[in-house]
Formats: structure tokens, C-alpha cells, sequence
């Protein structure tokens, strides 16, 4: 597996203001598509093209296009919503699926409670949007999903992640071929298995509190 980590200084700057408690909604969310775009062009440098042959107003020269079967973002609902936007903008072709995903908070575990997919994602370049890569298990089972689909080229997507989250990614990936993009890796998990010193809750950040 790959392990990106985005090293720049407006990703810094960018989570900086995420991370502080007074940040309003509005802004939030606006921070959060900001920074999938610039991840987002990191995440992509190995998507898939083939020539393409055009005229430009002075002569004919071949460049490139995606190539088919084109490739599927997949935000984890509901939190990796607040990072579609900045994905497509960066690769407005791209087809889109959703993984509906929820931790159960005492035991951690995720289950799948919702997906959108195409029934065979055989050939497929897949990017996984998720904000938080805390425990790593709901990212893992998401990969394991879209591979168990026939994927056979996954790229995760996150703001922030853990050493722990990450080597929890390393070891469901194997053999296969995925990558994993950061803005940042932070300290650890607290007892609660949030981010240490982290965001806070994101899905609750971008869309607020709901009521069960």
C-alpha cells in the first residue's frame, strides 16, 4: 500500500482552521472542499488515460482522456459528502456511487446500512472519500467492499489519520493495489476513538447534530 501524507503549506493552513472549535458551519464546509481539491490532485496523479486526438485553432495534436471504464468516487455517507464536490470538480467525468457506513459506538465495528454501486466494478479505479481515518475500520470494510465488487485499483481519501488507522488500512489492503491520501496523520485515538487533537465529530461539523 501507498501512504501519501500532503506536505504543503495551504493544506496546513487549511486544516488549521478546520481543527479550531469557533470555525463556523459555513465555513467548515467550505474549508473541507477546498482541501479534497487540492488532495484530490495528488490522489489522481495515476488515474488512467489513453491518446486522444483533437484540433486545436492552429493544428491537430494528440493529448489524453480518461480512459474507460471511467472511475467512481464513492463518498461514505455521511460525513465523505462534504468532500464530493471538491472531488468532481477536479474530475468532472468521474461516475459516482455511495457507501452508507455507521460505527457501532460501543463495540466500533462498522456495518453497511445503504450502498449505490454498480453491480460489477470489474476494471474500476475507485476513490473512497472519507474525512476521518480514526480506527481505520470502516475505511477497511469500505475497500473490502468495493474489491468484493471487483475493483481491482482503490484510493482512499482522507483529512485526517492516525498511526493506528492507517496500519489497521495497511493490513486489509494485502496485496492489492490501494493508496492511501492524507492531509495529516495526528497523534492517536483518545478513549472514544476520536482523533488526538483532531477536528471533532466532522459529519456533525458539516451537517450538525441529529437527533435519534
Amino acid at each position: 500500500m501507498r501512504v501519501f501524507v500532503a506536505d504543503h503549506p495551504l493544506i496546513t493552513h487549511k486544516l488549521t482552521v478546520l481543527r479550531d472549535a469557533k470555525t463556523p458551519q459555513p465555513t467548515f464546509r467550505l474549508l473541507i472542499e477546498e482541501l479534497m481539491t487540492l488532495l484530490a490532485y495528488e490522489a489522481t496523479r495515476e488515474v488512467r488515460v489513453e491518446p486522444h486526438e483533437i484540433q486545436t485553432p492552429v493544428a491537430p495534436t494528440t493529448g489524453v482522456r480518461l480512459s474507460e471504464p471511467l472511475p467512481l468516487i464513492v463518498p461514505i455517507l455521511r460525513a465523505g459528502l462534504g468532500m464530493l464536490e471538491g472531488m468532481v470538480k477536479l474530475v468532472p467525468t468521474a461516475e459516482v456511487g455511495f457507501l452508507g457506513m455507521v460505527r457501532d459506538e460501543q463495540t466500533l465495528e462498522p456495518t453497511t446500512y445503504a450502498e449505490r454501486l454498480p453491480d460489477s466494478l470489474a476494471g474500476r479505479q475507485c476513490f473512497v472519500l472519507d474525512p476521518m481515518l480514526a480506527t481505520g475500520g470502516s475505511l477497511a470494510a469500505a475497500i473490502e467492499f468495493l474489491f468484493a465488487r471487483g475493483a481491482d485499483d482503490v484510493t482512499a481519501i482522507c483529512v485526517l489519520g492516525t498511526p493506528e488507522g492507517v496500519e489497521v488500512i495497511r493490513k486489509a489492503a494485502g496485496d492489492r493495489k490501494v493508496t492511501l491520501v492524507l492531509g495529516a496523520i495526528d497523534e492517536g485515538l483518545d478513549a472514544n476513538a476520536y482523533i488526538v487533537p483532531g477536528l471533532g465529530d466532522a459529519g456533525d461539523r458539516l451537517y450538525g447534530t441529529v437527533d435519534h
